[in-house]
């Protein structure tokens, strides 16, 4: 993601904070990106991030099903309330 960030940041017309929008970060954290790729060239971002892929994934996993039991007791609650009148 890094990568493709810079590369996008470093599209002629296009700045940092523009981008930064698009991906929903902040225009500094491109900033240091762009100064780490330079300080350590093929060295930089060696991580592939599939920790915190994962947990991203799995925390949207969970927020579905909870959304899936918000909208389930929402429903049971107007049944219930509506069958007493």
């Amino acid at each position: 993601m890094k990568r493709e960030a810079l590369a996008l940041a470093n599209q002629p017309g296009v700045t940092k904070a523009q981008v930064g929008r698009d991906l929903g970060i902040n225009a500094n954290m491109i900033g240091r990106w762009s100064r780490e790729l330079a300080a350590n060239g093929s060295k930089a971002f060696l991580g592939r991030g599939k920790a915190r892929d994962e947990e991203l994934a799995a925390l949207k996993r969970e927020l579905k099903q909870v959304k899936k039991e918000r909208d389930f007791l929402r429903e049971a609650a107007t049944f219930f309330a509506s069958d007493r009148k």
